[in-house]
């Protein structure tokens, strides 16, 4: 399970080193694709990655092919190097507003890479969603 949250940089050419923990979780080759409905990118393990695209094929046709543009066509296997960098195609990158820095969030199952202004912004816009889940989990 992941969690947690950190800053890293992302080298000149698109290559970000991502948490010993997650890395080793993710194992030795996983997949990076566009993020579920935010301007991130998600990283997840080859095995989250199969569940995924089974449960996709299972939604009806129209449902299915909106996923498989936007996800499963985004979606890119790859592998840290010696130095635990893990190449940033530039298209995920521009999808998701990342340059120079970005903020890499574990969340559960997955991980997302952030631009940092892009996930203040995201937070800040969720304040009332946040508030009303807290209300339900009642603490």
């Amino acid at each position: 399970m992941f969690s947690g949250m950190s800053n890293h940089s992302v080298d000149a050419k698109g290559r970000i080193i991502l948490p010993t923990k997650f890395r080793e979780e993710l194992g030795n080759s996983f997949y990076i694709a566009r993020g579920f409905g935010n301007p991130c990118v998600q990283a997840m393990s080859k095995e989250q990655f199969d569940v995924i695209s089974q449960r996709i094929m299972e939604l009806p046709a129209d449902k299915a092919m909106a996923l498989q543009y936007t996800f499963i066509a985004t979606a890119v296997e790859v592998a840290p190097n010696a130095s635990g960098r893990v190449q940033l195609p530039q298209a995920l990158r521009d999808f998701a507003g990342i340059e120079g820095e970005a903020l890499v969030i574990g969340m559960n199952n997955r991980i997302e890479i952030w631009s940092a202004q892009r996930f203040d912004a995201f937070i800040a816009s969720q304040q009332n969603t946040i508030a009303e889940a807290l209300g339900m989990l009642r603490l």
